[in-house]
């Protein structure tokens, strides 16, 4: 194991529990020594299956506070990794890498009004670590929460957006997304084509413009790109260090 394994980097942890949300959405909650690290960074997990280290970046959706740590995935056909995660029992071994990384935080975002957080698929997690931190609520009067799915039930989390709604009435909304089946609480379209036609603005009553709005933007690459594009024709720019701007992306795969 020690010759698989680079101790300065990885540390063992132990898994505490393996929560199925769907057939393919999986939280793996695990305790392990990592170092400290900023709400909306990621590290990566992994195993060793046939004496090699086989790994993959996740976000943490634990706050930093919080124990234990908790990964959200979704099943890759033929994954080695992903096979093996959804196997594991509460004790078993696995390696997490002890040093954070990434640039999705709110260290890295300039001051505004109204914050939105738009995401697809297992890439809410990141939010949610943000959001269960005290800085968000102490930083922006309202702040939005946008999560787009193929299908209603993959609509995992509803107990924490439940408390963060109860815990920050006025200030926080959360507005679900699924594209594939029609229901009576969610919109059926893409987040493009929500802001592209105004109506994610008149669902919520406030309008996304470069003076009072910062973006955040994580999940698939095709839907970070048409976003952000959509974004920029209307006047906002992306976030960097050098120029601050309204719009901070991550791709999530």
């Amino acid at each position: 194991m020690a010759e698989v394994v680079d101790r300065k980097r990885w540390c063992e942890g132990r898994v505490r529990e393996l929560h199925a949300w769907t057939d393919t959405l999986y939280s793996l909650r695990v305790d392990a020594p990592v170092q400290p690290f900023k709400a909306g960074q990621f590290t990566k997990i992994g195993l060793v299956i046939d004496d090699q280290l086989v790994s993959r970046p996740y976000s943490y959706v634990n706050a930093p506070q919080e124990v234990p740590l908790e990964f959200y995935f979704v099943t890759v056909p033929d994954g080695p990794l992903t096979h093996r995660l959804v196997q594991l029992s509460p004790g078993d071994p696995i390696e997490v890498m002890a040093k954070p990384a990434g640039f999705l935080t709110l260290d890295e975002i300039p001051a505004a009004a109204h914050l939105l957080m738009l995401s697809t698929g297992t890439a809410i997690g990141p939010f949610l670590s943000i959001l269960k931190t005290a800085q968000p609520w102490q930083r922006f009067e309202r702040i939005v929460l946008v999560h787009a799915v193929r299908l209603a039930a993959e609509l995992s989390f509803a107990d924490t957006i439940e408390r963060l709604r109860s815990e920050h009435p006025g200030q926080f909304d959360f507005v679900p997304v699924v594209s594939r089946e029609d229901t009576e609480f969610a919109f059926r379209a893409r987040i493009p084509a929500l802001i592209e036609d105004g109506r994610l603005e008149r669902h919520l009553g406030l309008e996304i413009d470069a003076t009072r709005t910062q973006v955040m933007i994580c999940g698939n690459p095709e839907m970070v790109k048409a976003t952000s594009a959509t974004l920029v024709a209307r006047g906002l720019t992306r976030n960097r260090r050098r120029e601050p701007g309204q719009v901070s992306v991550e791709n999530y795969w």
